[in-house]
């Protein structure tokens, strides 16, 4: 079976992806695949064999070496940020009916905007920070968003991960700044509550038909909160199991569970809470999460001692199982 093992993307994410999919490049069975590492990037899309780029065919996602024209079976969609974690390249590969791993493009569509996520999970009564929402150009009011939130806030791109253009403001001196630093990524974004407790991320799959916990792992970060240097430069601890009780990891476990069968889930998942008061409060969800070496979904994965070859063959058993329904 030919698998394109696709990574990249148009963000500044693009390198931790392009980490994740050599992670995926090493696990997957030999004795099963045939795996070509495939580059979506602004400067190109491209096959990557024996360090020679080869240019992919946006026509039908194929590529040509010499005289052969290889034709990928599944596409493992590793690509953290645009376009392969908002639903594009998986509207794209549908079009074309190829399968892919991962949720559908309309979950991932939904879960990328960060506003709309929240906007069906009040439906679910999952608990959550208060937010305010605000486009670029609208008339901001800091007196009233710190009446209405209170200090310190956080102020967070609608559309993007990482933690990338997050930042936490203690003083309304600082927010013209983190409005900036939020709408140099998107044109939209989300004011948050401060939530003070325990931050946890959950490992979430569906595995053989049955929605499974991977792991709690708590979160220490040396900054202020969870930023893109705690995550991937070292600037955090993170300890899988999480130091909570059995009743409260009960609790965490069954409200990550309701918030991916809520929103319609498949594939691999990261959703982040807040403890606060015993009660795990929603941050965000992560439909494509970092796999390499120093993320946590790897970590969640050997602590529940599932080796990582046999999740991807289900990732894989999922995608073709999807495309049956396409053909309905």
């Amino acid at each position: 079976m030919n698998v394109a093992v696709v990574m990249g993307g148009y963000s500044d994410e693009s390198v931790i992806s392009l980490r994740s999919g050599q992670l995926i490049l090493n696990h997957l069975d030999k004795s099963k695949y045939r795996s070509f590492e495939v580059h979506i990037l602004k400067e190109g899309w491209y096959c990557l064999i024996d360090s020679e780029k080869y240019p992919i065919n946006k026509a039908d996602f194929t590529v040509t070496k010499g005289n052969e024209t290889i034709k990928f079976d599944v596409a493992v969609n590793t690509i953290h940020g645009t376009p392969g974690e908002d639903g594009h390249m998986q509207a794209y590969w549908e079009l074309i009916e190829l399968p892919y791993t991962g949720c559908s493009f309309y979950q991932s569509s939904l879960t990328f905007n960060k506003r709309d996520t929240l906007s069906v999970l009040s439906k679910f009564n999952i608990p959550k920070a208060k937010s305010i929402y605000l486009s670029k150009g609208d008339a901001i009011d800091g007196n009233k968003i710190r009446e209405e939130l209170g200090l310190p806030f956080f102020v967070k791109p609608n559309q993007s991960g990482s933690s990338l253009g997050v930042s936490m403001v203690s003083s309304l001196d600082d927010l013209p700044k983190a409005l900036d630093f939020a709408f140099a990524e998107d044109n939209d974004i989300l004011i948050e509550s401060y939530l003070n407790g325990t931050e946890v991320s959950v490992g979430v799959i569906n595995y053989n038909g049955e929605t499974k916990v991977l792991g709690i792992t708590e979160i220490l970060s040396q900054n202020e909160f969870f930023d893109y240097e705690a995550k991937y430069l070292g600037k955090s601890e993170e300890i899988t199991p999480a130091r909570i009780s059995k009743e409260l990891e009960e609790l965490v476990k069954e409200t990550a569970k309701k918030v991916y069968q809520s929103l319609g889930m498949t594939g691999f998942s990261r959703t982040d809470f807040i403890i606060m008061n015993d009660i795990p409060h929603f941050i965000e969800i992560n439909t494509n999460p970092g796999l390499s070496p120093q993320s946590i979904f790897p970590q969640q994965a050997a602590y529940a001692k599932m080796p990582f070859g046999e999740l991807l063959d289900n990732e894989i058993k999922l995608a073709f199982q999807r495309k049956l329904i396409w053909k309905k």
